[in-house]
């Protein structure tokens, strides 16, 4: 074990990939600089408001924030002006790892293995292929973990509570404890684990890597039990250690026992809406503009909405095709319904998310050639950046239509229970993490089942009024549960106690 003596003098640092801050190269030669996107960064921001000893570290993820972060001393991009005024005081290190690096280890581990690892979406007739190619990519996603545990080192004061936060730093907490046992570790997987029947995919000395990398923290968080239970699942299965699953009056999740004997807290975070911040947000004026827009199209019609990103595992090609049968099943159903599509691009630099997203609007061109008519459009697909748009969808929302293949939490369903303005009912794929919160009151549905989703989507349309508002008091009450902001205070608050 490598013992350093501390240099840093944060008491809390935060380690993520993407950071709470984004620069821009425009066309003047000045950086242009915007907060971090998503409820969640906002939250945790928040959680460390008026700290003066935090430090957040993430990677530069283009090429403006690389060029940036080498000109300043220890990349602090916090002490440009501009970026200071948007993130309330909290000091952030960019780390300027060099391209090839980030691009093997984001694209060609964290997103092109991990994640399909954690959502079950591998094809393995055809792949994956763990090749000499692969090997050079883990090396990679090694060396990034490890650029990151190195700068954690360079913050923390003695004693320092570490948040790593998601799959894109499996292996920092084990590198960072080498170097400083000193601190409490904490990390936070946003996904799904994978069952312990399916994560041996992974190559043995990758899967057991992986898992040590974890266990260097000492409290590891995820968003339900499921997902908890399936990670101590591939404690026990894999690495052989002792696992305790957590009983009775015991916060949900469990322990472990490391493979250098510590102790490992395994917990679980459920994260809720920051009601107060939806609905300010959603009242702003490119929302209400967006909601207008959004009101001529619909008409007094019924509204199923669905707000994702174009990731294989959202399964939107499947919710298309439920929307397609339902309609050809229900033809009293033409003219009184429009399904808004929000579909976001995501991680286009991978051959088969554009392929998806083809998929995505072919599909959609093909239902509406199928269905409309000079009074009716059938279905909106929306396949640009729209935050404003989807917002106001989601207050127009009869129906949420969140089918994933598997997913986390999906906070899509709970921002719409909060939203909506018609007491939507979400038909809800039982493999998001959100069904273990709302699966009593949202239709449940089998993701891969589109003649059950197109049944569930008329159930939820069909729905006595009554029965419906009841349901909807009860998914709001549900979907506020710990906002982002008390979710991560809870985890700061449980290592720094530990």
């Amino acid at each position: 074990m490598e013992n350093r003596t501390p240099q840093g003098n944060a008491r809390l640092v935060v380690a993520s990939n993407r950071g709470p801050i984004e620069v821009r190269a425009v066309a003047d030669g000045q950086d242009e600089f915007d907060r971090g996107g998503g409820g969640l960064v906002t939250g945790m921001l928040g959680a460390l408001h008026g700290r003066d000893d935090v430090v957040w570290v993430c990677a530069a993820l283009n090429d403006a924030e690389r060029s940036l972060a080498r000109e300043l001393e220890n990349n602090r991009v916090s002490d440009v002006p501009a970026a200071a005024e948007l993130l309330d005081g909290v000091r952030v290190r960019m780390l300027p790892i060099d391209a090839t690096t980030f691009r093997q280890a984001y694209n060609g581990i964290a997103n092109s293995a991990l994640w399909y690892l954690s959502h079950m979406l591998y094809d393995t007739a055809r792949s994956p292929v763990f090749d000499i190619g692969w090997r050079r990519q883990w090396g990679a996603y090694r060396r990034y973990n490890q650029s990151f545990a190195e700068s954690l080192d360079a913050e923390c004061a003695e004693g320092a509570s570490v948040m790593i936060q998601d799959y894109h730093l499996d292996l920092a907490p084990a590198q960072l404890r080498a170097r400083r046992p000193d601190l409490r570790i904490a990390h936070f997987t946003h996904t799904p684990w994978s069952p312990s029947d399916y994560f041996p995919i992974l190559p043995d000395d990758v899967g057991s890597e992986l898992l040590t990398g974890l266990l260097g923290a000492d409290l590891l968080g995820f968003h339900t039990v499921r997902w908890a239970s399936a990670f101590l699942d591939c404690c026990r299965d894999v690495l052989r250690v002792p696992v305790h699953y957590s009983e009775g009056d015991e916060p949900a999740g469990g322990l472990v026992t490391a493979p250098d004997g510590r102790s490992v807290q395994v917990r679980v975070f459920p994260l809720g809406v920051d009601v107060q911040a939806m609905k300010e947000r959603s009242q702003q004026r490119d929302s209400l503009a967006r909601m207008r827009t959004l009101q001529r199209i619909v008409g007094d019609r019924a509204v199923i909405t669905r707000v994702d990103r174009t990731e294989l595992s959202k399964n939107i090609v499947r919710g298309l095709l439920a929307y397609r049968e339902f309609l050809r099943a229900n033809p009293n159903w033409h003219n009184r319904v429009v399904h808004l599509a929000f579909a976001y691009p995501s991680r286009h630099d991978l051959a088969d998310y554009r392929a998806y997203t083809a998929d995505v609007k072919r599909l959609a061109d093909e239902i509406d050639d199928e269905f409309g008519t000079d009074e009716w459009t059938p279905l909106k697909l929306e396949v640009e950046n729209d935050y404003a748009g989807s917002l106001s969808g989601l207050r127009l929302a009869d129906v949420l239509l969140v089918n994933p293949i598997r997913d986390g939490m999906n906070l899509v369903v709970k921002e719409g229970c909060v939203l909506s303005e018609r007491d939507a009912i979400p038909v809800l794929s039982r493999q998001a993490g959100a069904a273990d919160e709302l699966g009593e009151d949202a239709i449940m549905i089998n993701p891969f089942d589109v003649t059950a989703t197109a049944g569930a989507i008329r159930l939820a349309l069909e729905m006595p009024a009554v029965e419906k508002r009841l349901r909807a008091e009860r998914l709001r009450a549900a979907s506020q549960g710990a906002s982002p902001h008390d979710w991560f205070r809870a985890q700061i608050d449980a290592v720094s106690i530990n």
